[in-house]
């Protein structure tokens, strides 16, 4: 696919638009949602999805649920014209392990990790579209670690396939992870030190 610049494309979109309409948006954590929910939350009626079944274990997927719960009621305390939803999906983690089957020793950064875009990508397209929203999208391009380019064709090849539309992004943009950053500590939110999966541990060391 040709290389296109995710952030600019969103933000030709948000000219476009003359209302607020619904967006699922799925999150990999709170820290990674905070300055995208900031961005967007003026623009779209947002509702946070939690659909993470690569996060090992268990104990760290709920810890971090708890981190994005905790966020979103702060944020909405401060922000009571822009309420954010939030949705929380199945764990699902042997679905996961079935879906990566194969590419247990692939490193972090590679067709493990596209794979696993593209499972959480669909199931929240899906989800959107069983629920009348009129757009999914994701936080995951706010990470310096992850490669805009390939989540933005991803998204764009579901929407095509499940036929609901996807809003591009490159939320790392503009200071966008810093900002991230300064609102984790903002809001005193636990920040991960490895992806979520148990071999993005085994690779980063932790």
């Amino acid at each position: 696919m040709e290389n296109k610049n995710g952030q600019k494309i969103l933000e030709a979109l948000i000219k476009t638009l003359d209302y607020k309409p619904t967006l699922l948006l799925h999150s990999c954590c709170g820290p990674c949602s905070t300055q995208v929910i900031n961005f967007l939350k003026d623009y779209f009626k947002i509702t946070v999805y939690y659909y993470n079944p690569n996060i090992e274990p268990y104990t760290e997927y709920e810890k971090r649920k708890q981190e994005q719960i905790k966020f979103i009621k702060e944020f909405n305390l401060e922000n009571k014209d822009n309420i954010i939803e939030f949705k929380e999906a199945l764990y699902e983690n042997e679905i996961y392990q079935n879906y990566v089957k194969g590419l247990e020793q692939e490193k972090e950064g590679g067709a493990r990790c596209n794979k696993c875009f593209y499972l959480r990508l669909k199931n929240t397209a899906l989800k959107a579209k069983e629920n009348n929203f009129e757009y999914f999208g994701t936080t995951l391009t706010v990470s310096p670690h992850k490669n805009s380019q390939i989540i933005n064709e991803i998204g764009e090849k579901i929407e095509k396939e499940i036929g609901i539309k996807f809003i591009y992004g490159d939320f790392k943009k503009n200071d966008g992870y810093k900002k991230s950053i300064e609102y984790s500590k903002k809001y005193n939110l636990y920040r991960q030190d490895y992806c979520g999966c148990h071999y993005a541990r085994r690779d980063w060391n932790v």
